[in-house]
Protein backbone atom coordinates (compact mmCIF):
# COMPACT_ATOMS: atom_id res chain seq x y z
CA UNK A 1 0.00 0.00 0.00
CA UNK A 2 1.07 3.37 -1.12
CA UNK A 3 2.01 5.92 1.58
CA UNK A 4 1.72 9.97 1.03
CA UNK A 5 3.41 12.41 3.02
CA UNK A 6 2.05 16.29 2.66
CA UNK A 7 5.73 17.80 2.74
CA UNK A 8 4.12 21.41 3.22
CA UNK A 9 3.35 20.27 6.96
CA UNK A 10 6.82 19.98 8.84
CA UNK A 11 6.40 16.79 10.67
CA UNK A 12 4.78 15.07 7.57
CA UNK A 13 7.91 15.95 5.44
CA UNK A 14 10.15 14.90 7.86
CA UNK A 15 8.51 11.66 8.09
CA UNK A 16 7.96 11.35 4.61
CA UNK A 17 11.70 11.88 3.57
CA UNK A 18 12.91 10.02 6.17
CA UNK A 19 10.48 6.79 4.58
CA UNK A 20 10.86 7.41 0.93
CA UNK A 21 15.08 7.45 1.39
CA UNK A 22 14.55 3.77 3.57
CA UNK A 23 11.98 2.45 0.16
CA UNK A 24 14.73 3.99 -2.13
CA UNK A 25 17.96 1.93 -0.39
CA UNK A 26 15.22 -1.13 -0.48
CA UNK A 27 15.38 -0.89 -3.99
CA UNK A 28 11.64 0.74 -4.12
CA UNK A 29 10.01 3.67 -6.07
CA UNK A 30 8.98 7.03 -4.71
CA UNK A 31 7.56 10.07 -6.37
CA UNK A 32 8.63 13.83 -5.49
CA UNK A 33 7.63 16.76 -6.65
CA UNK A 34 10.70 18.73 -8.79
CA UNK A 35 11.05 22.51 -9.78
CA UNK A 36 9.70 21.34 -13.75
CA UNK A 37 7.14 18.57 -12.56
CA UNK A 38 6.83 15.46 -10.63
CA UNK A 39 8.83 12.62 -10.60
CA UNK A 40 9.18 8.89 -10.07
CA UNK A 41 12.51 8.02 -9.04
CA UNK A 42 14.71 5.10 -7.92
CA UNK A 43 18.22 4.12 -6.69
CA UNK A 44 20.36 5.02 -9.86
CA UNK A 45 22.85 1.90 -8.74
CA UNK A 46 19.93 -0.40 -8.58
CA UNK A 47 19.37 -2.05 -12.22
CA UNK A 48 15.80 -4.12 -10.70
CA UNK A 49 14.71 -0.75 -9.28
CA UNK A 50 15.43 0.70 -12.39
CA UNK A 51 13.65 -2.05 -14.43
CA UNK A 52 10.63 -1.39 -11.95
CA UNK A 53 10.60 2.13 -12.49
CA UNK A 54 10.15 1.50 -16.54
CA UNK A 55 7.55 -1.07 -15.95
CA UNK A 56 5.74 1.17 -13.84
CA UNK A 57 5.98 4.06 -16.49
CA UNK A 58 4.82 1.47 -19.54
CA UNK A 59 8.70 2.63 -21.02
CA UNK A 60 10.97 0.92 -22.90
CA UNK A 61 14.89 0.87 -22.65
CA UNK A 62 15.70 2.79 -25.59
CA UNK A 63 14.50 5.68 -23.76
CA UNK A 64 17.00 5.69 -21.01
CA UNK A 65 15.89 7.29 -17.51
CA UNK A 66 17.96 10.80 -16.41
CA UNK A 67 19.44 10.83 -13.11
CA UNK A 68 18.72 13.63 -10.54
CA UNK A 69 22.11 14.20 -8.01
CA UNK A 70 21.44 17.03 -4.91
CA UNK A 71 24.75 18.87 -5.63
CA UNK A 72 27.24 19.46 -8.54
CA UNK A 73 30.29 18.16 -6.49
CA UNK A 74 28.30 14.70 -7.22
CA UNK A 75 29.16 14.87 -11.22
CA UNK A 76 33.21 14.02 -10.49
CA UNK A 77 31.97 10.58 -9.52
CA UNK A 78 29.59 10.29 -12.22
CA UNK A 79 30.85 11.91 -15.50
CA UNK A 80 34.17 12.03 -17.40
CA UNK A 81 35.65 14.47 -20.24
CA UNK A 82 33.68 16.92 -18.72
CA UNK A 83 34.36 20.45 -20.47
CA UNK A 84 34.91 23.46 -19.17
CA UNK A 85 31.83 24.69 -21.46
CA UNK A 86 29.78 22.06 -19.30
CA UNK A 87 30.84 23.35 -16.36
CA UNK A 88 30.07 27.30 -16.72
CA UNK A 89 26.32 25.65 -17.67
CA UNK A 90 25.96 23.79 -14.25
CA UNK A 91 27.75 27.22 -12.57
CA UNK A 92 25.17 29.34 -14.70
CA UNK A 93 21.78 27.16 -14.09
CA UNK A 94 22.01 24.82 -11.46
CA UNK A 95 20.33 23.85 -9.30
CA UNK A 96 17.60 24.48 -12.21
CA UNK A 97 15.89 23.21 -15.46
CA UNK A 98 18.67 22.22 -17.46
CA UNK A 99 19.58 19.08 -18.10
CA UNK A 100 23.14 18.16 -19.42
CA UNK A 101 24.15 14.95 -21.15
CA UNK A 102 27.68 13.51 -20.19
CA UNK A 103 29.71 10.06 -20.61
CA UNK A 104 29.67 8.54 -17.77
CA UNK A 105 32.44 6.81 -15.83
CA UNK A 106 32.91 3.48 -17.21
CA UNK A 107 33.56 1.95 -14.00
CA UNK A 108 29.91 2.98 -12.98
CA UNK A 109 27.67 -0.06 -11.99
CA UNK A 110 24.10 0.98 -13.45
CA UNK A 111 22.19 0.29 -15.92
CA UNK A 112 19.59 3.37 -16.97
CA UNK A 113 18.62 2.03 -20.03
CA UNK A 114 20.12 1.91 -23.68
CA UNK A 115 22.30 4.85 -22.94
CA UNK A 116 25.45 3.92 -25.34
CA UNK A 117 27.76 5.72 -22.62
CA UNK A 118 26.22 8.76 -21.67
CA UNK A 119 24.02 9.67 -19.09
CA UNK A 120 21.28 12.94 -18.37
CA UNK A 121 22.09 14.30 -15.41
CA UNK A 122 20.49 17.32 -13.65
CA UNK A 123 20.31 19.01 -9.99
CA UNK A 124 16.63 20.43 -9.69
CA UNK A 125 15.77 23.50 -8.27
CA UNK A 126 13.27 22.29 -5.14
CA UNK A 127 14.02 21.75 -1.37
CA UNK A 128 12.17 18.67 -1.33
CA UNK A 129 14.18 17.15 -3.99
CA UNK A 130 17.35 18.40 -3.03
CA UNK A 131 17.09 16.79 0.37
CA UNK A 132 16.20 13.51 -0.47
CA UNK A 133 18.98 13.71 -3.41
CA UNK A 134 21.33 14.60 -0.62
CA UNK A 135 20.33 11.88 1.73
CA UNK A 136 20.36 9.07 -1.00
CA UNK A 137 22.48 9.98 -3.58
CA UNK A 138 21.72 9.88 -7.43
CA UNK A 139 18.74 8.75 -8.54
CA UNK A 140 17.05 7.63 -11.87
CA UNK A 141 14.02 9.70 -12.15
CA UNK A 142 11.56 10.28 -14.85
CA UNK A 143 8.72 12.46 -15.29
CA UNK A 144 5.96 10.16 -12.93
CA UNK A 145 3.25 9.58 -15.58
CA UNK A 146 2.46 6.57 -17.57
CA UNK A 147 4.12 6.88 -21.20
CA UNK A 148 1.85 8.91 -23.31
CA UNK A 149 0.22 10.88 -20.67
CA UNK A 150 0.94 14.11 -19.77
CA UNK A 151 3.61 14.71 -17.23
CA UNK A 152 1.69 15.27 -13.56
CA UNK A 153 1.97 19.01 -12.34
CA UNK A 154 0.57 17.93 -8.84
CA UNK A 155 1.20 14.90 -6.60
CA UNK A 156 -2.72 13.70 -7.46
CA UNK A 157 -1.87 13.37 -10.95
CA UNK A 158 0.62 10.94 -10.37
CA UNK A 159 -0.57 9.05 -7.78
CA UNK A 160 -3.76 7.79 -10.25
CA UNK A 161 -1.42 6.75 -12.98
CA UNK A 162 1.29 5.21 -10.98
CA UNK A 163 -0.84 4.07 -8.04
CA UNK A 164 0.69 1.19 -6.02
CA UNK A 165 3.95 0.91 -8.00
CA UNK A 166 4.87 3.04 -5.95
CA UNK A 167 5.87 2.83 -2.01
CA UNK A 168 6.14 6.20 -0.99
CA UNK A 169 4.62 9.79 -2.39
CA UNK A 170 6.23 13.25 -1.39
CA UNK A 171 3.55 15.78 -1.99
CA UNK A 172 4.50 18.97 -1.94
CA UNK A 173 1.74 21.20 -3.57
CA UNK A 174 1.55 21.36 -7.50
CA UNK A 175 5.44 22.47 -8.66
CA UNK A 176 6.16 25.69 -9.98
CA UNK A 177 6.15 25.21 -13.52
CA UNK A 178 5.64 22.39 -16.26
CA UNK A 179 7.70 23.71 -18.63
CA UNK A 180 10.29 20.91 -19.08
CA UNK A 181 14.13 21.16 -18.53
CA UNK A 182 16.36 22.20 -21.41
CA UNK A 183 18.67 19.36 -22.74
CA UNK A 184 22.42 20.20 -23.66
CA UNK A 185 24.26 17.30 -24.99
CA UNK A 186 28.22 18.52 -23.90
CA UNK A 187 30.00 15.25 -25.05
CA UNK A 188 31.97 16.72 -27.79
CA UNK A 189 33.37 20.00 -28.62
CA UNK A 190 30.95 21.76 -28.98
CA UNK A 191 27.64 21.65 -27.10
CA UNK A 192 24.61 20.81 -28.60
CA UNK A 193 20.60 22.22 -27.52
CA UNK A 194 18.94 18.91 -28.01
CA UNK A 195 15.60 19.97 -26.51
CA UNK A 196 14.79 23.69 -25.74
CA UNK A 197 12.38 24.28 -22.38
CA UNK A 198 12.93 26.54 -19.80
CA UNK A 199 15.94 27.87 -21.24
CA UNK A 200 15.89 28.97 -24.86
CA UNK A 201 19.23 29.04 -26.74
CA UNK A 202 19.52 32.87 -26.52
CA UNK A 203 19.96 32.49 -22.95
CA UNK A 204 22.03 29.22 -22.68
CA UNK A 205 24.20 31.56 -25.62
CA UNK A 206 24.78 34.18 -22.77
CA UNK A 207 27.21 31.57 -21.07
CA UNK A 208 28.16 29.14 -23.55
CA UNK A 209 28.22 31.81 -27.37
CA UNK A 210 28.85 28.76 -29.49
CA UNK A 211 25.79 27.08 -28.78
CA UNK A 212 24.62 24.96 -31.18
CA UNK A 213 20.85 23.86 -31.94
CA UNK A 214 20.07 20.21 -33.30
CA UNK A 215 18.09 19.83 -36.38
Amino acid sequence: MARRYDCNDATDRTTGLREAASAVRRGELVVLPTDTVYGIGADAFSSDAVADLLTAKGRGRSMPTPVLIGSPNTLHGLVTDFSEQAWELVDAFWPGALTLVAKHQPSLQWDLGDTRGTVAIRMPLHPVAIELLTEVGPMAVSSANLTGHPAPEDCDAAQEMLGDSVSVYLDGGPTPANIPSSIVDVTGRVPVLLRAGALDAEELRKVVPDLEVAN
